[in-house]
């Protein structure tokens, strides 16, 4: 969008020193309350499972993307059911939004169906997330994953229902060892794991605030985030432990949405924060503007609770998958997480 009001801004604002940037405290908070619900943590898969396909969100313009999904689950050793939402288009959708809505609600009611993954994100989840049926999804609980745009149905699923879901790789996503083995450590077996190190990409690792902390984890996609603040279908932000990724976004955008959290007065309430690599979140004219991580920096200063950057999450070729809603706990002074139960039963 332009805004030259903004941009004139941002000009002054990058002549300033990061370090002499402070937030006031939270004055009002408009973070929707959630009656506490029971946690419900889906069946674990198992070679010879059905994993169904589904068209949530973006239009899929390459089919052959299809086919190499389907042939990467087949490998490791699922039958596949293959949504129709993934061939149709409307728009820059999958289908019209009762269709994805539907066909979302079709995969938890069929019993032959033992999990759920996206084949990619884009746009479109949040504009059905009024039209799931919640209490099917209650009573037929089972793994669903996905990321990006799908971190709205994530968080709404789990805010709504309790069942634990997961932040993980998508059909266009790069299917490589790490990925995959730090798929099964969490979704083939109920013993609890420490998420490993991704190789090539230790090098991102920084500790924004040293300490250790615990809570069940939430986010994902800090814009996706952003779009659904005072919908009602965001967790609770209570003790818990704040992941965001973003990918293609201004430093001066990724301080907007910061700045919103901030003023809902999430980072009041959560117990620490990891956050992902940021990729390709550079100011395009770094003469006239804060650099990414002055800006993480500005809020990060601000908040009293364990802090790091770096975690592979999101839009990263290697890719940890983080189950929504399970209590975890962090090292911001090394870059660790680990499980502190199952994610499934």
């Amino acid at each position: 969008m332009e805004d030259h009001g903004r941009r004139n801004f941002i000009k002054l604002s990058g002549l300033l020193a990061a370090s002499t940037v402070t937030f006031p405290s939270k004055i009002l908070s408009t973070t929707a309350d959630h009656v506490p619900i029971k946690t419900i943590k889906p069946t674990k898969l198992a070679k010879g499972d059905t994993i169904a396909i589904a068209g949530l969100a973006g239009a899929v313009w390459d089919q052959n993307y299809v086919s190499l999904f389907t042939n990467t689950l087949t490998q490791l050793g699922f039958k596949i059911k293959v949504g129709e939402n993934v061939r149709k288009k409307f728009g820059y959708l999958s289908g019209t939004d009762e269709d994805r809505a539907n066909e979302l609600n079709a995969f938890f009611e069929d019993s032959t169906v033992k999990g759920i993954f996206c084949i990619k994100g884009g746009w479109g989840s949040a504009r059905i997330i009024d039209l799931i049926d919640y209490e099917l999804i209650k009573k037929n609980p089972k793994v669903f994953m996905g990321f990006s745009d799908i971190t709205s149905l994530l968080n709404s699923i789990y805010a709504k229902t309790g069942l634990v879901t997961f932040h993980g790789p998508v059909g266009y996503s790069t299917w490589n060892a790490f990925s995959i083995d730090a798929l099964k450590n969490v979704l083939f077996t109920d013993v609890p794991t420490s998420f490993p190190t991704a190789p090539l990409q230790n090098q991102a690792f920084q500790t924004l605030k040293s300490g250790n902390a615990k809570g069940e984890m939430v986010g994902g996609n800090l814009s996706v985030i952003c779009s659904i603040i005072g919908s009602g279908y965001l967790p609770n932000w209570e003790n818990k432990i704040l992941f965001l990724e973003e990918t293609n976004e201004e430093p001066y955008r990724i301080d907007r949405m910061l700045t919103t959290l901030r003023l809902t007065g999430a980072f009041d309430k959560i117990n620490g924060i990891v956050l992902g690599q940021f990729t390709h979140c550079e100011p395009e004219n770094p003469l006239t503007s804060f650099s990414l991580i002055e800006v993480l920096k500005q809020h990060v200063n601000c908040i009293d609770v364990p802090v790091f950057m770096g975690a592979p999450i999101g839009h990263v070729s290697f890719k940890w998958t983080i189950p929504v809603g399970l209590p975890c706990e962090m090292n911001a002074d090394v870059g660790t997480l680990k499980m502190l139960e199952s994610a499934v039963s």
